[in-house]
């Protein structure tokens, strides 16, 4: 059986003692009723997993004491999805929680000319990636990143693959992610090493403005499609973080 899990935002190798904050303390204590001696797993998600067994079952001051720690490795794929954010907080919401739980790396809010929504609770966003981790017993949370105005992650998005997913008629994309996945591996210099960076850019509900598609374009974005279904813009972003994470 799993041991509990719980997130601790940063961890000193050095310390074999850790006191955990009010929340863990008092899910551990008052909720899960665990006493001295009995194990609990930690990660701070940045790779580092810890097993610990309490010292102190204090219900605000819950101490432990680092029996074990597992360094897990990066994934082997940083994927970045850049995402307006939507009308209704709660599909957005869902989306953080299924993109962490499918493996990205970094979630970036994106302001476009057609976002209905110019403003979001970065600690809210962030409490739900922390529980889409801890849920799906990873040891890497995702970036979240400030809200960003298109254009200029545009000019600044330096990644190996850089994709943007729209359904403007003028110019329509002609190729499927899965395609473009494929196309840019057999172009890489060494394909037998695949790229270790990716991103894909998801529009608003009105999808992207044509200067914006332009503006990707210009810097060498490569349109593509996500089937021939018209998508919800967190249906396309689940779609997108399932073929760059795993497919």
């Amino acid at each position: 059986m799993a041991l509990p899990f719980f997130y601790i935002p940063s961890y000193d190798p050095g310390d074999s003692e850790i006191t955990l904050d009010e929340d863990n303390s008092r899910h551990i204590v008052q909720v899960l009723r665990m006493r001295p001696g009995e194990a609990v797993q930690l990660t701070d998600g940045k790779g580092a997993l810890l097993t610990a067994a309490i010292l102190d079952d204090h219900k605000k001051k819950c101490r432990v004491q680092v029996r074990a720690v597992d360094t897990q490795a990066p994934r082997p794929k940083q994927v970045s999805l850049a995402i307006s954010p939507l009308k209704n907080a709660s599909r957005f919401e869902w989306f953080l929680e299924k993109a962490t739980e499918i493996g990205v790396s970094g979630i970036i809010p994106l302001l476009c000319e057609h976002s209905e929504r110019q403003q979001i609770r970065e600690d809210r966003l962030q409490n739900i990636l922390v529980s889409a981790m801890l849920q799906s017993q990873q040891s890497w949370l995702p970036i979240l990143h400030p809200l960003t105005p298109i254009s200029q992650l545009i000019t600044e998005s330096c990644q190996d693959h850089r994709f943007i997913a729209h359904c403007l008629e003028a110019p329509r994309p002609t190729v499927s992610l899965a395609e473009a996945l494929r196309q840019a591996a057999a172009q890489d210099n060494n394909p037998a090493v695949p790229a270790t960076s990716q991103i894909i850019f998801i529009g608003p509900e009105g999808d992207f403005s044509s200067q914006e598609v332009e503006l990707a374009l210009e810097y060498q974005f490569i349109p593509v499609t996500l089937g021939t279904n018209r998508l919800r813009t967190e249906t396309a972003g689940v779609v997108a973080a399932t073929l760059l994470c795993i497919g």
